[in-house]
């Protein structure tokens, strides 16, 4: 009997009351979640999990909160609205204990939609731009199913698995999710200068996706023997590696090879990493694990936040109570990166919001969650300047922070701080 189906048919096995996990990011099965969207009046609570996808998220739609339940481990604009709408939850989680919590059945998992090449001629497909957790959501999942996608590249590491283990196939054809480059902003160019005055030599990188990243990525073209290891990257990367400027010489996990867990790109990317056993994703366990993370001489991570206090706490997950995305794997590098040898923990982000608010702020919101506590940190950097807080005393972290807040908001800072503490 052919593996072979349709979608709709492949999702009957979904039942009420089923926990189910969806692949993440670029990698989101949308054809297989659709479906089971449309499903909607036969089932009643089925918990649908994940990271952040891409993509329209029907399932998430209020009005099918008696089908559905979202549960988010890190949380994506299609589906934020549901915490507020009841329909949708969140568990923070660090990135690099996400696996842990399927293979202890922590949380049992009926069924997991993934999405993957064709296989090839010995029978094996590759999970392309996302590995994450959905290798022990595949380990400890009753039913696998995966739509097959000849758009989606073959990545060499953890991704890889045979066409036994699935048990319904449904053959799709479309492009994965693209994020493409956008042009810097001058406070991002500036930003990304001082995030690589701090970058030696034969060094190893985190960073996320975003312009500030990919600014400090552009201005390293003249460094030697950079390595990679990281949660994630995009397409900054690609033009350091055709110039041999990342070649993960001087690495101390997986020499010679550049190291992530999921990727979020144009196709250019997609077309890069396809086939290219320079790269290897792995599973977040090990690709956010402290102690790996550690063994990389000079590991430097760079990281961003929704706003920062002058102590050097860290908010990177909500906007005062309202959760807005999730922990992540922030802590895991910045903590990996500041007990490497020479390492660099960094957190960079504009000095204000659109609106013009102080991202440096004297204390944060009520409600705000402090996903990198202060004495984690290492740097901040705005387009003012670097904080450097490493050792530093409340009072000096405070002359540090105001130094590199936005001009017209530096009095107002360190006087409502003031106003609340006597801190010295």
């Amino acid at each position: 009997m052919s593996k072979y189906v349709t979608a709709a048919e492949a999702v009957k096995i979904v039942k009420s009351g089923d926990r189910v996990y969806v692949q993440a990011a670029a990698a989101t099965p949308t054809i297989l979640t659709k479906a089971l969207s449309e499903r909607a009046s036969e089932l009643r609570d089925v918990e649908i999990c994940h990271l952040h996808t891409e993509g329209e998220a029907p399932y998430a739609n209020p009005e099918l909160m008696n089908s559905f339940h979202v549960n988010s481990f890190f949380i994506g604009k299609n589906v934020r609205h549901t915490l507020q709408a009841g329909n949708g939850s969140y568990t923070p989680v660090f990135l690099s204990e996400l696996p842990r919590l399927f293979r202890k059945n922590v949380l049992p998992l009926d069924v997991v939609f993934i999405h993957v090449s064709p296989p090839d001629k010995h029978g094996y497909c590759s999970l392309g731009v996302s590995v994450e957790a959905t290798i022990a959501a595949i380990e400890n999942s009753k039913t696998i199913i995966a739509q097959v996608n000849p758009q989606m590249p073959r990545t060499f590491g953890d991704g890889i698995l045979h066409v036994s283990e699935i048990d319904y196939l449904v053959d799709v054809n479309l492009p994965i999710f693209c994020h493409e480059v956008a042009p810097f902003t001058d406070v991002e160019e500036k930003i990304g200068e001082y995030v690589a005055s701090l970058i030696d030599d034969k060094s190893t990188l985190q960073m996320g996706i975003g312009n500030i990243p990919n600014a400090a990525l552009s201005k390293l073209t003249n460094h030697k023997n950079l390595g990679l290891h990281t949660e994630m990257f995009s397409d900054g990367v690609i033009d350091l590696i055709e110039k041999d400027v990342i070649n993960c010489n001087y690495k101390g996990t997986v020499r010679g090879r550049a190291l992530a867990t999921f990727l979020i790109g144009s196709q250019r990317l997609y077309d890069f990493v396809n086939d290219n056993p320079f790269v290897e994703l792995r599973e977040s366990s090990m690709v956010n694990d402290t102690a790996v993370i550690r063994k990389n001489p000079k590991m430097i991570a760079i990281n961003s936040a929704i706003e920062v206090d002058v102590t050097g706490q860290v908010c990177a997950d909500s906007i005062g109570g309202k959760m807005y995305s999730g922990v992540g794997g922030q802590m895991d590098f910045m903590r990996g990166a500041s007990l490497s040898e020479g390492g660099k923990a960094i957190i960079a982000l504009p000095s204000v919001t659109k609106r013009g608010e102080s991202r440096i702020v004297p204390y944060l919101k009520q409600g705000a969650g402090v996903v990198t506590t202060r004495s984690h940190v290492q740097y901040i950097i705005t387009e003012n300047g670097i904080a450097d807080l490493y050792g530093k005393t409340l009072k000096k972290r405070i002359d540090e922070m105001v130094k590199i807040a936005h001009p017209d908001h530096q009095e107002m800072i360190e006087r409502q701080y003031f106003e609340l503490t006597s801190a010295k």
